[in-house]
């Protein structure tokens, strides 16, 4: 959780003191993710180890760093974790009640709760995020969730990612073929990139899927509320950045519903 928190930190230390920008930071990362995962690959391989691609899931990664390194040109490291992670977890309780998980009238109260903690986040004010990058965070968190989704099913943790990170190259480098935007960057912009792609990314990406096989979706769910809470505090220590009121208190309402969401279930209605 610390290195997925330490995304949101690097990604807006390095944008807000134009080290870098966002096309090169995502093309960099998502680079520097595959050849540390190639590592890891060759280093692990053997005869039960397989690369197992998808097109959708290299889809929804790429969406999700384009979008993520866009946001965080204006939002907060912080707001930014939280509305990803809020949007994330919302999208997979959701996704929950489509497949056919009943979701009662508690879980529903929670998930009432939290997305009135986003709107909160959101109302206007002098310390509001920018609707339009706050959007795009939104974008990001759904490609996540989808990402997320789809890995539940993945066997090779390694192998997965591998291809992931592969196949998401050419759609990153064809992103940033297609968009105009002032290019830039300094040696600064190439450390935060890479430590980005190498470490807080693709290792622990790896990590992450490989220990969902031994805990179950409520304590998977739980640890990532934690998320948001370690990015205010990096974003604060490292970036300077500002914790207001405003943030605490829709940080504390987003955290509270979902965490009523994860720990109340549905009863089961009775035998007539």
């Amino acid at each position: 959780m610390a290195a997925f928190a330490a995304n949101s930190v690097l990604c807006r230390l390095a944008l807000v003191g134009r080290h870098i920008d966002p096309m090169t930071f995502s093309l960099i990362r998502v680079g520097s993710g595959a050849v540390v995962l190639l590592g890891l690959f060759l280093y692990s391989k053997s005869s039960q180890t397989k690369v197992q691609w998808s097109l959708k899931n290299a889809f929804f990664l790429a969406v999700y760093i384009l979008a993520f390194s866009y946001a965080y040109l204006q939002i907060d490291a912080g707001i930014g974790a939280l509305l990803l992670f809020g949007v994330v977890q919302l999208t997979m309780v959701l996704y929950g009640y489509w497949q056919g998980e009943q979701i009662g009238i508690y879980r529903g109260i929670g998930l009432c709760i939290a997305l009135a903690g986003i709107i909160v986040l959101l109302l206007p004010g002098a310390h509001a995020p920018d609707w339009g990058y706050a959007l795009i965070m939104v974008i990001s968190g759904l490609a996540w969730a989808g990402y997320s989704i789809a890995g539940r099913n993945m066997t090779q943790p390694i192998g997965s990612t591998l291809a992931n990170f592969t196949l998401a190259v050419p759609m990153v480098l064809l992103a940033n073929v297609l968009v105009t935007q002032d290019r830039y960057i300094d040696v600064q912009g190439w450390v935060l990139a890479i430590l980005s792609g190498g470490v807080t990314s693709s290792g622990a990406y790896v990590l992450w899927y490989a220990i969902l096989k031994h805990i179950d979706r409520v304590t998977a769910s739980t640890v990532q509320l934690s998320v948001p809470c370690l990015a205010i505090i990096g974003g604060s220590l490292f970036v300077n950045e500002t914790v207001t009121g405003r943030v605490i208190l829709s940080s504390f309402i987003v955290l509270f519903g979902i965490l009523l969401v994860i720990y109340v279930r549905p009863q089961k209605a009775k035998n007539a």
